[in-house]
């Protein structure tokens, strides 16, 4: 679990990488769950909330490049 600091260091394409990594890993665990082996399942809300911060960080870089377009 990184912090949103931590992810505002990291470059657009990482993010989105990472970003990647971790809907894979949420998905994994959507269906180990859905087949009743549950042995990560705290996994489960850490992934979302790392996936809630990447979008986060990601959306405010678009934000900036608007703004420095304009």
């Amino acid at each position: 679990m990184a912090s949103a600091q931590e992810y505002r260091k990291m470059s657009e394409k990482d993010l989105t990488g990472e970003l990647l990594n971790l809907r894979r890993e949420q998905f994994n665990l959507r269906m180990q769950m859905g087949s009743g082996n549950t042995p990560k399942i705290h996994r489960i809300s850490i992934v979302r909330h790392d996936i809630a911060r990447i979008k986060t960080v990601l959306t405010e870089m678009g934000q900036a490049k608007q703004k420095g377009d304009s």
